[in-house]
């Protein structure tokens, strides 16, 4: 369903420790802009009732249905793309915006 790179991962776990969240499920949200693109949102949160989940990385994630919909296949990285200036970023086939990296 969700993959998440160690590098991803490792500063989830971090950015947990600073906000003193640990132990709480990652919560990330997907919508669909009027364009057709996919806007993203992530935090920490606890689970609903009808919420999926999912466990990569020992990083416990939860959707709702329709955030596990359109998230379906996408790995999440956290990688510099200026010098010093580190983000996540989503390659996610589902949007028409996701080019898949040359290899």
């Amino acid at each position: 369903m969700i993959t998440i790179t160690q590098s991803a991962a490792a500063q989830i776990k971090l950015s947990a420790d600073q906000g003193k969240t640990e132990g709480m499920s990652l919560r990330i949200a997907a919508t669909r802009n009027d364009d057709s693109s996919i806007h993203y949102g992530m935090g920490f949160d606890d689970s609903k009732e009808d919420d999926v989940t999912v466990t990569t990385e020992d990083i416990e994630i939860i959707l709702s249905a329709s955030s596990a919909k359109l998230l379906q296949g996408t790995t999440i990285d956290f990688v510099e793309l200026e010098p010093d200036k580190f983000q996540f970023i989503f390659m996610n086939p589902n949007d028409p915006n996701y080019k898949p990296p040359a290899e």
